[in-house]
């Protein structure tokens, strides 16, 4: 039996009455955007932070970026999701886990998400800054030495405003994945894209219809994602750095 494509569902009112089932799904996308964007300040902060940590010369400051690493690299993002939102609340004094129980919707899935997708990606970019910085000449750093800078300052001065630039190119795939993976966060409750073309699905039974248009509307947010990212790399590129993505990707 063929399938009728019924395209007018999207333009048809939602139960809820905020209007079509299009809006419905453009302000899924709003909370998809707002998680993923405050997820990726967490990861880049921590990343950048603990990816550093690593090429330092302190054992015990290294082995314990290791284990963080370690820790959140093995559980899958589902198992972590679910923690954060069932488990997390337990662990904490009474009083502030009542309070983050109480939350009212959609922040008390909200909050966990994002703590859930920033840690989970910052591991990520914590590898990948290590390679960035490991894929640096040696000689940077002895340069930075002999001109009278501390470590700290030639980390800052020398070799982390090039270790930036270099992993450019695998900031924009993470980007994109922080994006997709948000999608995850409607097995807790927050009716971000995925979570409400489900609904949309359950309402009116087009479910070609409702998954194909949120497949689109990823699509479309990555593609301006990807566009951006290009237009970045250009503004800052750095010749003679053009070829040590290849090995930070490799790292990765």
């Amino acid at each position: 039996m063929n399938y009728h494509w019924n395209w007018a569902i999207l333009f048809a009112p939602e139960p809820g009455g905020s209007g079509t089932y299009l809006h419905y799904l453009f302000v899924g996308l709003g909370w998809t955007l707002a998680t993923a964007l405050a997820a990726w300040a967490i990861a880049l902060t921590i990343g950048g932070i603990v990816g550093t940590l690593r090429t330092t010369d302190h054992p015990w400051v290294v082995r314990l970026g290791n284990g963080y690493v370690e820790i959140f690299r093995n559980v899958p993002l589902l198992v972590q999701m679910f923690l954060w939102y069932f488990v997390a609340p337990e662990l904490v004094p009474t009083a502030v886990g009542d309070w983050i129980k109480q939350m009212p919707p959609p922040w008390g899935s909200y909050v966990p998400a994002v703590l859930c997708l920033g840690l989970y990606t910052s591991v990520r970019i914590a590898e990948q800054m290590k390679a960035s910085i490991q894929s640096l000449p040696r000689g940077q750093r002895y340069a930075g030495t002999a001109m009278g800078l501390t470590a700290w300052q030639g980390y800052r001065y020398v070799i982390l405003p090039q270790a930036v630039r270099i992993i450019l190119p695998p900031l924009t795939s993470e980007f994109m994945n922080i994006i997709k993976n948000s999608s995850v966060a409607f097995t807790i409750g927050l009716m971000e894209l995925t979570g409400r073309a489900k609904s949309m699905q359950e309402f009116s039974f087009q479910v070609f219809e409702a998954f194909a248009a949120a497949t689109v509307i990823y699509m479309l947010t990555n593609l301006v994602v990807v566009i951006g990212m290009r237009w970045l790399e250009r503004k800052v590129r750095v010749p003679g750095l053009l070829a040590a993505p290849t090995a930070v990707q490799a790292a990765h």
